[in-house]
Parts: C-alpha cells; structure tokens; sequence
C-alpha cells in the first residue's frame, strides 16, 4: 500500500473515529506482535456496500475517461462533496462534518489512480485502494 493510500485510510479513520485529523496522520508500524485495529470502527462492510461510495467510485471513473492527464480535479471534488453530503445524511451524519473529513479523498484518490491506473479497473480494486486490505 503507498502512502497516498494510507492517507485515505487515515482520513476514512477519522471520520469514524471522531478524533483530530493531526492525530490520524501515518506513523511508524506498530511492533512486531502487536495487534492492528480497523479505523473504520466495523463499518468498513457497511461503508463499501453503500450506493453513495459506489457513486464516488463511478464518478472518478468518468473522471478519468478521457485520460488521467485531463481529470477536471475541481470538477470531480465538487461532484464527489455532493456525493459526500447525500452519504452523510443517509449516514445521520452532519453533512459538513462529512465533507470536512472527507475533503482530501478525492485528490487522493486522483493521485492513486494516476499512479496505479488498476485502481480503477474495477469497484474491488478501488475498495482496496481507498479502505487498504482487509
């Protein structure tokens, strides 16, 4: 997993978590033997079924249909804040709560993409790529 992929994941963890965002910031592996926690707070299954990621997820790919040199960044993040507040509601959630934690995905998941254009193949590859292995 790079490191734009675990900033995603930090970022996921913080909304579920409810904790500052400084605090969620990659640090250095856990010692041997110690045990990992999912920073989706069991939700993970609950979050990748939703039809409001899928959303996102075919977003960035017409996104990226034209190449990824000719991403409307902009135009993708407003879409995918939208997509973003609708999550929120349908979560319970402050919808500007969600956006603020969630504000950084999709240029991170842009980079993702250009970097490892497989992410994209596929709804599974882009789950892995946006909440890490199970």
């Amino acid at each position: 997993m790079n490191l734009s992929a675990i900033a995603v994941l930090a970022t996921l963890g913080v909304l579920i978590l409810g904790t500052p965002a400084a605090s969620a910031q990659p640090q250095a592996a856990p010692p041997a033997g110690s045990v990992t926690r999912n920073l989706q707070g069991g939700e993970e299954d609950s979050w990748i079924r939703d039809p409001h990621i899928h959303a996102f997820y075919d977003t960035v790919v017409a996104a990226f249909a034209q190449g990824p040199a000719k991403v409307d960044v902009p135009a993708l993040e407003a879409r995918a804040h939208v997509i973003f507040r609708d999550f929120a509601v349908s979560r319970g959630v402050d919808p500007a709560v969600m956006e603020k934690h969630l504000a950084l995905i999709p240029g991170q998941i842009v980079k993702i993409a250009r970097e490892d254009p497989t992410v994209l193949d596929s709804y599974d590859n882009f789950v892995l790529a946006l909440f890490g292995p199970k």
